[in-house]
């Protein structure tokens, strides 16, 4: 294991930028950090003196494991029980002042981040986020640069493409977020799809652990009685909402009897809320505690 005591390791100097990386990478929190341990064990291992330069070696490592893992995730989710979302994470207030840094670790661009191929994934988050060179990012993906490059092109286009427009105001954000809870808390029917774009699209991710809408959710009218008639479940009766900052945007955070039971991402567009993720699978909600010890991004 790591001690944090050491801080001239240049594991433990980088271990944010790593941690970021993987995360993107995976879209969990839980197999970042698995990561991040082979990570450690690799790096324990190597002479340190043949490392001409520990911070690329670290990079190139964690890079090539996150690939190798979600090759393999891949694989799995084709058999996942509903949509799949990412693990959110709970983020520092200060990482929304950051709109780039803040983007790129959104719940949707993670999702965006889903439709590209593992090497098309790894490749755009060296080059767009992170800011590697063609070259450098040929040399850890031990690829030619050329084949980098249009890989590169091609990657960022898809992104393009896909990425949602939306609105960034963080004061409108918290305002509209705020009357979003009172209207589900009130069950108000009318007041929630009032504030729902007409396109609006709902998914939840209960991974086949607990109830939850196994296909998306269209329309105003479908995902506002959709919403409340969850919350309006006995057993619901007692749950909490919280406004919180989840991958760098104001969400909700829901909880029963102090425990975590779900997080809410969601996009703006002309001060409407579209898209609404709902993560409510206990397996993915590992990294909404303030105390997860977790690097934020």
């Amino acid at each position: 294991m790591v001690d944090a005591r050491d801080e001239q390791d240049p594991y433990i100097e980088n271990r944010r930028l790593l941690f970021a990386t993987a995360y993107r990478m995976l879209g969990t929190v839980a197999d970042a950090e698995d990561v991040l341990q082979d990570a450690w064990l690799s790096w324990s291992g190597v002479d340190r003196d043949a490392v001409r330069h520990p911070k690329a070696y670290l990079v190139r490592t964690v890079t090539n494991l996150s690939l190798n893992r979600l090759t393999s995730a891949r694989a799995v989710r084709e058999t996942y029980v509903g949509p799949w979302l990412p693990e959110p994470l709970l983020t520092s207030p200060d990482i929304a002042v950051e709109t780039e840094l803040a983007d790129s670790v959104s719940t949707a661009m993670l999702v965006v981040l889903e439709t590209l191929s593992p090497v098309e994934r790894a490749v755009f988050l060296l080059r767009e986020v992170f800011g590697y060179s063609h070259a450098e990012i040929a040399e850890t993906l031990e690829r030619p640069e050329p084949t980098v490059r249009q890989i590169a092109h091609r990657a960022r286009a898809h992104v393009q493409a896909r990425r949602p427009r939306f609105d960034s105001d963080r004061e409108q954000r918290r305002k509209i977020t705020a009357q979003f809870m009172e209207a589900c808390a009130g069950g108000d029917l009318n007041a929630v799809m009032e504030m729902l774009a007409p396109d609006v699209t709902a998914w939840s991710d209960g991974g086949g652990k607990v109830t939850a809408a196994r296909r998306p959710l269209n329309g105003t009218d479908n995902v506002a009685r959709w919403i409340l008639g969850f919350l309006a479940k006995p057993e619901l009766a007692a749950l909490t909402m919280e406004p919180v900052v989840i991958n760098g945007e104001l969400g909700i955070l829901a909880a029963l009897d102090g425990h975590t039971v779900g997080a809410l991402t969601f996009d703006l567009a002309d001060d409407r809320i579209q898209n609404l993720r709902f993560q409510v699978n206990p397996e993915k909600l590992g990294g909404l505690t303030p105390d997860n010890g977790l690097a934020r991004p």
